[in-house]
């Protein structure tokens, strides 16, 4: 298995789960007769990101994964979705980005030194990046809005949040 096969296809899927988790809210809200946007601003503690910011970071790592372990640069996004038809077009977004990778991308991916600012002069070879960092930090963040949905009494479970397996028989 390579790094590409741990990371974007898993990046690809959580995001079309998180996409999935986001029209169960809408379908919520419709039900019990509330804007779905009043959700936006929802949070599990008072120290923590808001649903839209969980949903962006968890968009943001998903790109910045993809872009540090290919060295490519990644796409800018403003953060400034108030919607969620918003936050859907933003993982949209970001899931047509990771479509545009292939396995050939990410060449020497494992030996790339990657670096950030708050690294303080560190770095860490791609696959760490990968199994430390990129990836948990995703996890962290897409669990989180997860959460913050189920919290709120929206109908998400554990097949929302794994989605579909490959199952062998």
């Amino acid at each position: 298995m390579t790094i590409y096969d741990f990371t974007i296809p898993q990046l690809k899927k959580m995001l079309h789960n998180l996409d999935g988790w986001l029209v169960k809210a809408t379908q919520y809200a419709e039900a019990k007769k509330f804007p779905v946007d009043n959700l936006i601003k929802a949070r599990l503690a008072p120290d923590q990101f808001a649903f839209d910011q969980q949903v962006q970071a968890a968009c943001d790592t998903a790109k910045f994964v993809a872009a540090r372990l290919s060295g490519k640069d990644a796409p800018s996004h403003s953060d400034t979705e108030k919607t969620f038809a918003e936050l859907r077009e933003r993982v949209a977004k970001v899931t047509t980005y990771l479509d545009s990778f292939s396995a050939a991308d990410f060449a020497g991916a494992d030996e790339r030194k990657i670096s950030l600012p708050r690294w303080e002069g560190k770095w860490l070879r791609g696959d760490e990046y990968a199994l430390n960092h990129g990836m948990p930090n995703f996890f962290f963040h897409a669990t989180t809005a997860y959460a913050i949905l189920r919290h709120n009494g929206v109908d998400v479970g554990k097949r929302d949040y794994l989605g579909a397996m490959s199952f062998r028989v």
